[in-house]
Protein backbone atom coordinates (compact mmCIF):
# COMPACT_ATOMS: atom_id res chain seq x y z
CA UNK A 1 0.00 0.00 0.00
CA UNK A 2 2.80 2.41 0.97
CA UNK A 3 4.58 1.84 -2.38
CA UNK A 4 1.36 2.58 -4.28
CA UNK A 5 0.81 5.84 -2.39
CA UNK A 6 4.41 6.88 -3.12
CA UNK A 7 3.78 6.17 -6.81
CA UNK A 8 0.67 8.37 -7.14
CA UNK A 9 2.57 11.62 -8.00
CA UNK A 10 4.48 9.86 -10.81
CA UNK A 11 1.26 8.45 -12.28
CA UNK A 12 -0.31 11.92 -12.21
CA UNK A 13 2.87 13.29 -13.83
CA UNK A 14 2.61 10.76 -16.68
CA UNK A 15 -1.12 11.32 -17.25
CA UNK A 16 -0.74 15.11 -17.45
CA UNK A 17 2.32 14.79 -19.72
CA UNK A 18 0.32 12.57 -22.11
CA UNK A 19 -2.51 15.12 -22.45
CA UNK A 20 -2.61 17.41 -25.47
CA UNK A 21 -1.80 20.92 -24.29
CA UNK A 22 -4.92 23.00 -23.80
CA UNK A 23 -5.85 26.19 -22.01
CA UNK A 24 -8.18 25.75 -19.07
CA UNK A 25 -10.11 28.66 -17.58
CA UNK A 26 -10.89 28.38 -13.86
CA UNK A 27 -12.54 31.37 -12.12
CA UNK A 28 -11.18 33.74 -14.74
CA UNK A 29 -7.65 32.38 -14.47
CA UNK A 30 -6.33 30.72 -17.63
CA UNK A 31 -3.68 28.03 -17.35
CA UNK A 32 -2.20 25.50 -19.76
CA UNK A 33 -2.72 21.82 -18.95
CA UNK A 34 -0.73 19.04 -20.67
CA UNK A 35 2.90 18.62 -21.68
CA UNK A 36 6.08 18.42 -19.65
CA UNK A 37 5.95 21.72 -17.76
CA UNK A 38 2.33 21.24 -16.74
CA UNK A 39 3.26 17.67 -15.70
CA UNK A 40 6.06 19.08 -13.53
CA UNK A 41 3.57 21.42 -11.86
CA UNK A 42 1.22 18.54 -11.12
CA UNK A 43 4.11 16.39 -9.87
CA UNK A 44 5.07 19.14 -7.44
CA UNK A 45 1.53 19.79 -6.18
CA UNK A 46 0.57 16.10 -5.97
CA UNK A 47 3.79 15.23 -4.10
CA UNK A 48 3.16 17.98 -1.53
CA UNK A 49 -0.45 16.79 -1.10
CA UNK A 50 0.45 13.06 -0.86
CA UNK A 51 3.42 13.43 1.47
CA UNK A 52 1.71 16.18 3.43
CA UNK A 53 -1.27 13.88 3.92
CA UNK A 54 1.00 11.02 4.99
CA UNK A 55 2.79 13.30 7.44
CA UNK A 56 -0.48 14.48 8.95
CA UNK A 57 -1.92 10.94 9.26
CA UNK A 58 1.27 9.18 10.41
CA UNK A 59 2.93 12.11 12.21
CA UNK A 60 6.10 11.26 10.29
CA UNK A 61 7.70 10.47 6.93
CA UNK A 62 10.55 8.00 6.54
CA UNK A 63 13.90 9.33 5.34
CA UNK A 64 13.34 8.09 1.77
CA UNK A 65 10.01 9.91 1.55
CA UNK A 66 11.67 13.11 2.83
CA UNK A 67 14.45 12.75 0.24
CA UNK A 68 11.90 12.20 -2.54
CA UNK A 69 9.72 15.14 -1.49
CA UNK A 70 12.64 17.57 -1.14
CA UNK A 71 14.04 16.43 -4.50
CA UNK A 72 10.68 16.97 -6.22
CA UNK A 73 10.52 20.52 -4.85
CA UNK A 74 14.17 21.34 -5.66
CA UNK A 75 14.07 19.97 -9.22
CA UNK A 76 10.49 20.83 -10.24
CA UNK A 77 10.61 24.50 -9.21
CA UNK A 78 13.51 25.51 -11.51
CA UNK A 79 12.05 23.33 -14.29
CA UNK A 80 8.77 25.27 -14.05
CA UNK A 81 10.33 28.71 -13.51
CA UNK A 82 13.02 28.51 -16.22
CA UNK A 83 11.05 26.22 -18.60
CA UNK A 84 14.07 23.91 -18.81
CA UNK A 85 13.64 20.13 -18.45
CA UNK A 86 17.34 19.59 -17.73
CA UNK A 87 16.65 20.29 -14.05
CA UNK A 88 14.00 17.58 -13.88
CA UNK A 89 16.21 15.14 -15.78
CA UNK A 90 18.76 15.29 -12.96
CA UNK A 91 16.20 14.40 -10.27
CA UNK A 92 16.14 10.60 -10.64
CA UNK A 93 19.93 10.16 -10.93
CA UNK A 94 20.64 12.35 -7.93
CA UNK A 95 17.87 10.79 -5.79
CA UNK A 96 19.19 7.30 -6.58
CA UNK A 97 22.74 8.35 -5.70
CA UNK A 98 21.50 9.88 -2.44
CA UNK A 99 19.75 6.58 -1.64
CA UNK A 100 23.03 4.78 -2.38
CA UNK A 101 24.79 7.17 0.03
CA UNK A 102 22.19 6.52 2.75
CA UNK A 103 22.61 2.75 2.36
CA UNK A 104 26.40 3.13 2.42
CA UNK A 105 26.32 5.46 5.42
CA UNK A 106 24.10 3.05 7.35
CA UNK A 107 26.99 0.57 7.41
CA UNK A 108 29.05 2.99 9.46
CA UNK A 109 26.58 5.16 11.38
CA UNK A 110 23.78 2.76 12.30
CA UNK A 111 23.45 -0.48 14.23
CA UNK A 112 21.55 -1.96 11.29
CA UNK A 113 22.08 -1.50 7.54
CA UNK A 114 19.35 0.50 5.79
CA UNK A 115 17.87 -2.55 4.07
CA UNK A 116 17.33 -4.23 7.45
CA UNK A 117 15.50 -1.13 8.69
CA UNK A 118 13.22 -1.44 5.65
CA UNK A 119 12.63 -5.21 5.61
CA UNK A 120 13.64 -6.43 9.06
CA UNK A 121 10.05 -6.46 10.31
CA UNK A 122 9.16 -9.11 7.72
CA UNK A 123 12.36 -11.17 7.50
CA UNK A 124 14.56 -12.59 10.24
CA UNK A 125 17.95 -12.99 8.56
CA UNK A 126 21.48 -13.02 10.00
CA UNK A 127 23.59 -9.87 9.98
CA UNK A 128 25.87 -11.04 7.15
CA UNK A 129 22.84 -11.48 4.86
CA UNK A 130 21.63 -7.95 5.62
CA UNK A 131 25.13 -6.56 4.98
CA UNK A 132 25.32 -8.42 1.69
CA UNK A 133 21.87 -7.21 0.62
CA UNK A 134 22.74 -3.67 1.66
CA UNK A 135 25.86 -3.74 -0.56
CA UNK A 136 23.78 -5.09 -3.46
CA UNK A 137 21.31 -2.21 -3.05
CA UNK A 138 24.15 0.34 -2.99
CA UNK A 139 25.40 -0.96 -6.35
CA UNK A 140 21.85 -1.06 -7.70
CA UNK A 141 21.12 2.57 -6.80
CA UNK A 142 24.42 3.73 -8.32
CA UNK A 143 23.73 1.87 -11.58
CA UNK A 144 20.05 2.92 -11.68
CA UNK A 145 21.10 6.55 -11.24
CA UNK A 146 23.55 6.24 -14.14
CA UNK A 147 20.94 4.53 -16.34
CA UNK A 148 18.41 7.30 -15.58
CA UNK A 149 21.00 9.93 -16.50
CA UNK A 150 21.83 8.23 -19.81
CA UNK A 151 18.15 7.74 -20.69
CA UNK A 152 17.28 11.34 -19.78
CA UNK A 153 19.94 12.94 -21.95
CA UNK A 154 20.12 10.52 -24.91
CA UNK A 155 16.53 9.43 -25.61
CA UNK A 156 13.53 11.46 -26.69
CA UNK A 157 11.45 13.28 -24.10
CA UNK A 158 8.59 10.77 -24.49
CA UNK A 159 10.88 7.76 -24.03
CA UNK A 160 12.55 9.40 -21.04
CA UNK A 161 9.15 9.99 -19.39
CA UNK A 162 8.05 6.41 -20.08
CA UNK A 163 11.26 5.08 -18.54
CA UNK A 164 11.00 7.48 -15.61
CA UNK A 165 7.48 6.34 -14.75
CA UNK A 166 7.41 2.67 -15.81
CA UNK A 167 11.00 1.58 -16.50
CA UNK A 168 12.22 2.36 -12.99
CA UNK A 169 9.25 0.53 -11.48
CA UNK A 170 9.79 -2.59 -13.62
CA UNK A 171 13.56 -2.66 -12.95
CA UNK A 172 13.08 -2.25 -9.21
CA UNK A 173 10.35 -4.91 -9.10
CA UNK A 174 12.58 -7.35 -11.02
CA UNK A 175 15.52 -6.47 -8.76
CA UNK A 176 13.48 -7.15 -5.59
CA UNK A 177 12.15 -10.45 -7.00
CA UNK A 178 15.74 -11.43 -7.83
CA UNK A 179 16.61 -11.22 -4.12
CA UNK A 180 13.83 -13.55 -3.02
CA UNK A 181 15.93 -16.75 -3.33
CA UNK A 182 18.42 -15.22 -0.89
CA UNK A 183 15.69 -14.33 1.62
CA UNK A 184 13.17 -17.14 1.02
CA UNK A 185 14.50 -19.57 3.61
CA UNK A 186 14.49 -16.86 6.27
CA UNK A 187 10.90 -15.93 5.47
CA UNK A 188 9.92 -19.64 5.65
CA UNK A 189 11.75 -20.07 8.97
CA UNK A 190 9.87 -17.04 10.27
CA UNK A 191 6.53 -18.56 9.26
CA UNK A 192 7.38 -21.98 10.76
CA UNK A 193 8.35 -20.37 14.05
CA UNK A 194 5.02 -18.53 14.03
CA UNK A 195 3.14 -21.82 13.57
CA UNK A 196 5.11 -23.55 16.36
CA UNK A 197 4.43 -20.74 18.80
CA UNK A 198 0.66 -20.85 18.08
Amino acid sequence: MKQFIDYIPLLVFFIVFALDERAVNIAGFEHSIGGIFSAAEFLLVTSVIVYGGLFISQKRLDKFQWITLVAVVLFCLPTIIFRNTDYLKWKAPIVNWIFASVFLGSRFFSEKPAIQHMMGHAVSAPKEIWQRLNSIWIVYFIILGAVNLIVAFTLSEAHWIQFKVFGNLILTFAFVIGQMPLLAKYIEVDEEEGKESS
